[in-house]
């Protein structure tokens, strides 16, 4: 008798252990859903029926490790130490999710694409690539991958209409190549506390003969630095300075000048997401072409043009005469968080990415928020260069999207596109979004949670609802290969922060330089069709007075300072909603 009842125990336990990972996920679900993955714009249920979906998926691939990368902000690490550990408990796949600096993230994406070696299995990497992997075609096409080959490992309720980035990630082929993570943008930040004091109010417009508030163009910026950091000079007791940027000699200066602020200038050619035929990045490329042409002036583009020249020289100006003492070698990881010391104005180029530091309490060592924990200050859009016109992007949008490469085997491709649809998933993005605030859905977006929190965040939930929202868009496509051009922009202007060239020759220099490169890239294209035809094709050089004024670089202005113009912050949040 004991026998039988140790064998029906033993049979017994192995029913149990043999349905158990389905129940078990369920279970987890649950758990997750009901704490974790509240708020959410699902109900509990759909987002149970969302979970199930990936329960079931995910079956083939349980006990799987996978390794993917990103870059290292609040909202991957809420993926890294909180989603990746509810994706394993739910669906029994195991994700090491790694966080390094953005240049060391580029830096991987270019070794698997240079080695076809796997070195993980999915990168969240900037969307400012879509130029590089529509043409290399080393990333996997995933309009196409969600046809074939990833077909049952994609999410029906993924819902792509949904994404506000979703044309960032979209190459010249009409097909999508990332799936946006998280997004955010450069905006103007600034003290609105002090702005809206009546003295310093009455100061500014007895010296500039306009009204102090957010400054819609470069010049209105110039005098409120110039205000704030020499006239004002002091606020309850502590020397305070009217501008922030970094200055030093590494790859995240290159992109503090990549990130449009050659467009906010004015330098580029009109046309959204980005301009033709001239980029914000100086890159000349004929509309309808997918050939680029050349960045300098000689050739058409305006890297080295004038407007290009001037949005240098201001960056270079300003961060010597109104920043505070030490920002000159500030990096970018740097300068952002010194904002919350409260001792600047304002900043013309802030990215919103780093909003949740800025709402952090007092207690935290956060200067910018009174004692109930809003905010003292407020983002705007930023204000524009003498040579930028309507129609012209005005700003930056960053877009860390889901990249799959070929070089990855299926099966782990396929199990780390279920973790890149779990992390983006209707089911926990309002959650993950209101721990990083970087919108990538509509529906995160307008969620009700979002409204409520809107007075706390500064004028971020404004700004992403507003129509302006279309102006601040990513690197596009006429960057043909962005590893190998990124890398040349740090250390020319790092000559100019050192003071060994001047802004226009080291433009000179980096336009030379970026022509080599795209020089070597249609060699390459030509003999091997490496870039699938759409490398460069440069122009032969012409005299640039054929074509400064003439469809090339803009001409230089006779006056690069004209009036100060600014607006009233409510005036402007009030414009939005209407």
């Amino acid at each position: 008798m004991n026998k039988l009842l140790l064998a029906s125990a033993a049979a017994l336990a192995l029913s149990l252990t043999t349905v158990s990972p389905a129940l078990a996920g369920e279970a987890e679900a649950m758990k997750w859903v009901n704490d974790e993955f509240q708020p959410s714009s699902l109900s509990k249920d759909d987002q149970m029926k969302e979970m199930q979906w990936f329960i079931n998926a995910a079956k083939p691939y349980a006990g799987m490790e996978i390794n993917v990368l990103s870059e290292t902000i609040p909202t991957h690490e809420y993926e890294s130490k909180t989603l990746a550990k509810a994706f394993e408990e739910i669906t029994g796949i195991k994700v090491n999710h790694q966080l390094l600096g953005e240049g060391e993230v580029v830096q991987a994406v270019q070794t698997q694409m240079q080695t076809n070696r796997n070195l993980y299995d999915a990168y969240i990497n900037d969307s400012d690539l879509i130029g590089t992997h529509s043409r290399l075609q080393l990333a996997v096409n995933l309009s196409d991958w969600m046809a074939g080959e990833g077909k049952s490992v994609t999410n029906p309720g993924l819902d792509l209409d949904d994404f506000i980035g979703r044309s960032f990630t979209t190459g010249p082929d009409g097909k999508l190549y990332q799936l946006p993570d998280q997004q955010f943008a450069n905006l103007y930040w600034f003290r609105k506390d002090w702005f809206d004091r009546e003295d310093l109010k009455e100061k500014f417009k007895a010296k500039y003969g306009y009204e102090l508030g957010v400054p819609i163009n470069w010049s209105a910026y110039e005098d409120i630095a110039e205000f704030f950091s020499n006239d004002v000079k002091e606020i309850d007791g502590v020397r305070i300075y009217g501008h922030m940027d970094y200055g030093k000699r590494a790859p995240d200066l290159g992109w503090r000048m990549t990130d449009a602020w050659l467009s906010m200038a004015g330098a580029g050619s009109k046309g959204l997401p980005n301009g033709r035929p001239i980029d914000e990045w100086g890159i000349r490329m004929e509309e309808g072409s997918c050939n680029p042409q050349g960045a300098s002036v000689v050739r058409g583009g305006g890297t080295n043009g004038p407007a290009a020249v001037y949005a240098i020289r201001k960056w270079d100006e300003w961060l010597r005469k109104y920043a505070p003492p030490g920002a000159a070698d500030y990096d970018f990881y740097q300068s952002l968080p010194a904002l919350s010391q409260g001792n600047v104005a304002q900043q013309v180029f802030w990215y919103t990415a780093f909003t949740a530091s800025m709402v952090a309490p007092k207690s935290a060592g956060n200067n910018t928020v009174d004692d109930a924990g809003k905010p003292l200050w407020r983002m705007a859009p930023s204000p524009h260069g003498p040579y930028w016109e309507k129609g012209q992007k005005l700003g930056y949008q960053d877009v860390g999207s889901w990249t799959l490469f070929k070089s990855t085997p299926v099966d782990r491709r396929q199990a780390a596109w279920l973790y890149a649809q779990f992390v983006t998933s209707k089911t926990v993005d309002v959650k993950k979004s209101q721990v990083g605030l970087t919108f990538i859905r509509d529906s995160t977006v307008n969620h009700e949670s979002f409204t409520e929190r809107a007075p706390n965040l500064g004028g971020l939930v404004e700004f992403y609802r507003s129509p302006d929202r279309v102006q601040w868009t990513p690197t596009g496509v006429n960057v043909p290969d962005y590893p190998k051009l990124a890398q040349l922009w740090w250390q020319n202007i790092g000559d100019v922060n050192s003071g060994a060239f001047t802004p226009q020759e080291a433009m000179d220099r980096l336009a030379g330089e970026m022509d080599q490169v795209m020089g070597r890239m249609q060699r390459a294209d030509e003999a091997n069709n490496t870039y699938g035809g759409c490398g460069p094709r440069l122009n032969e050089p012409k005299d640039p007075a054929d074509w400064i004024g003439k469809g090339g670089a803009k001409a230089k202005l006779a006056n690069e300072k004209p009036q100060g113009e600014t607006i009233n912050y409510d005036e402007l949040v009030k414009s939005w909603s209407q």
